[in-house]
């Protein structure tokens, strides 16, 4: 919590160039110009409008006031008419001005909400999904497109309310100069709000983590996943308890950070409002005085009267502009660290078609970050080509971290892997991962239909409903399907109305999703099988084993299976056993039940275990 807290001050620290922002409201621009030219110039032409009537309305009032005390009916009549039309205009258009929801909606959500996802997505490690500090930012960006669209038609409103001031000001100059200090006065809001818009953006910041908490354990106490186990366990109340006490946190935060912005709002207006006073004093002296005509004098009230809702709408939208940069920078912030991201690969070379020797762990260390233990410590091993690898150990031994780093999800500290003499680094990632196969231990439950859910897999034969068949018999989820009402038609997830699969229905179907590919030149299981009953994980790791064989003949491929169950791994060509980090045996099963080690102890322990509880 301190180094995250330490990163998240420095970024909060950071202040991106104007050009930055410029740059963006170009790109927000192009976006709303794309999809809706034709909204784009009705929306500045009706600022434009609303501008002319706002003179044309202060005017015509003063027109009228003075035909009407000089006896010109006529011209009296013309001027009211005037200035109703002008009032009339400004009502109909002042909501289009104000909050163009539709030029805020469409290119938020259906441009830059997928662009931002998209930039997520390419990110090609998870470290964006694992660090406290990075999720703090996606948290923030993942749901803010609405609201950066929002504020650049704000930052637009801006300077239409900025001009509808300086005519709102020129008119009041036109009755007296000294009525223009109240400009000075206008300045005073401004930078209030921003003093208090800049607490509220840094504890929402701060809060993110514990907002992140709070959410996590309402969906906990609230999805069917867990509820079962609430309810036996009776962790009910104290979930609520926690939850409760994130969100307290959460708001107490928040809501002193809303306390102290709205201080600094309340100064600024009492500020403003005590030059206001004195300048409608000092219309109301020279009308009395005889040094103004008493048509200046409505134009002064009523423009005076106008002036302060004009502020108004200048001090919102500025502090609406200022209060969207909460939002803005953790998207500097998010494509900054994409473009660290890509900066750091140095892959471009093609995935081989094919490996002849295999791939080699030399001295590989590493850390999660924000942890001091090494989750993998000096791994060194090679892996032939063609060959099947189990690797086995205890919970946090490093079984799953070897794989991420061979899918790429993760860079080694020190060391380094290659894949036939070639730096793992060195290859194209999207290359590289499209000759993986995989199915890990927390799978995917996509939330669409079963034949989608696997041609997932391989989204070129996406509806290749022949490969996507193959896959389902390969992975004996045909089971799975003959119980589904629509077959492949039948829609998954009871979230979107489908139906709702077991968990080692789940597990089947992302088996049949991870055998989509037929040429793979590394295929991993990690703990593939740990929702299914015994028979059925015996039987898939036959089919698996069988179909690493016929692959691994044919292009070299290697399997890696991560199992805790020994039992089913004891075919492997190799097993690596880990062991807090590092690699303490590796070889064949009878050569490891002979050297007596680690793996022939845990080997024993299980197998002991399962004969107990053996009828």
């Amino acid at each position: 919590m301190a180094d995250n807290a330490a990163l998240i001050a420095a970024t909060e620290r950071t202040r991106y160039p104007l050009r930055r922002y410029a740059a963006l409201w170009r790109e927000l621009f192009g976006l709303a110009w794309r999809r809706m030219p034709r909204e784009v110039v009705i929306y500045f032409a009706a600022n434009v409008l609303v501008l002319a009537v706002v003179a044309g309305t202060a005017l015509a009032l003063r027109w009228t006031v003075d035909a009407t005390i000089h006896g010109r009916a006529g011209s009296a009549v013309l001027g009211a008419v005037v200035a109703a039309l002008a009032y009339a205009v400004n009502v109909v258009l002042l909501d289009m001005v104000l909050f163009p929801v539709p030029l805020i909606e469409q290119p938020g959500m259906l441009d830059l909400h997928p662009r931002t996802l998209s930039d997520l997505a390419a990110m090609e490690t998870l470290d964006h999904l694992e660090r406290s500090d990075v999720l703090d930012r996606v948290t923030i960006v993942r749901n803010s497109a609405w609201l950066i669209m929002a504020g650049f038609w704000a930052s637009i409103g801006v300077v239409f309310a900025v001009a509808q001031l300086v005519v709102t000001l020129v008119l009041l100059g036109t009755v007296s100069p000294w009525l223009l200090f109240l400009l000075v006065f206008a300045a005073v809001p401004l930078w209030c709000d921003r003093r208090g818009s800049a607490a509220v953006s840094k504890a929402e910041l701060d809060t993110a983590e514990t907002f992140r908490l709070q959410r996590h354990l309402f969906e906990l106490s609230t999805k069917p996943a867990a509820a079962k186990e609430i309810r036996v366990a009776g962790s009910g109340p104290e979930i609520v308890r926690l939850q409760n006490q994130a969100w307290q946190e959460t708001m107490n935060g928040r809501v002193r950070a809303l306390a102290v912005g709205a201080a600094w709002k309340f100064a600024g207006w009492l500020v403003f409002s005590i030059g206001f006073v004195g300048g409608l004093a000092l219309v109301v002296e020279r009308a009395a005085h005889g040094t103004g005509s008493v048509g200046d004098l409505v134009l002064a009230v009523t423009v005076a009267a106008n002036l302060r809702n004009t502020l108004h709408g200048v001090v919102v939208r500025a502090t609406g502009v200022a209060q969207v940069r909460r939002y803005i920078e953790p998207l500097f912030w998010m494509r900054d660290h994409l473009a660290e991201d890509r900066a750091r690969r140095a892959g471009t070379r093609p995935a081989p078609q094919v490996l002849s020797d295999g791939i080699t762990f030399d001295g590989v260390d590493y850390a999660y970050p924000g942890t001091g233990r090494l989750a993998l410590d000096g791994v060194s091993v090679h892996l032939p080509a063609g060959s099947v690898v189990a690797v086995v150990g205890e919970y946090g031994s490093g079984k799953t971290t070897l794989v991420k780093l061979l899918a790429k999800f993760y860079r080694p500290d020190a060391g380094r892997v290659t894949v036939d003499g070639t730096d793992l680094g060195e290859l194209e990632t999207r290359a590289w991962r499209s000759r993986i196969s995989a199915a890990f231990q927390d799978f995917g439950r996509f939330a669409t239909t079963f034949a989608e859910n696997v041609g997932l897999g391989d989204l070129a034969h996406l509806d290749d409903g022949e490969r996507v068949a193959a896959a389902v018999r390969e992975a004996d989820a045909d089971r799975v399907l003959r119980r589904l009402p629509q077959g492949y038609d039948t829609l998954l997830g009871r979230d979107i109305g489908g139906l709702e699969l077991s968990e080692g229905q789940w597990q089947k179907v992302a088996l049949a999703r991870a055998s989509m590919r037929s040429e793979p030149l590394l295929f991993v299981l990690d703990e593939p099988t740990a929702s299914l009953d015994a028979p059925s994980e015996q039987e898939i790791f036959q089919r698996h084993m069988a179909r690493a064989r016929e692959v691994g003949a044919r292009t070299g491929a290697i399997t890696v299976i991560v199992s805790h169950r020994f039992s089913t791994v004891t075919g492997a060509d190799r097993i690596l056993v880990l062991d807090k980090g590092k690699l303490v045996e590796s070889g064949p099963h009878d050569e490891l039940m002979a050297l007596g080690g680690r793996y022939a102890d845990l080997y024993g322990i299980q197998a002991a275990a399962y004969s107990a509880t053996a009828p």
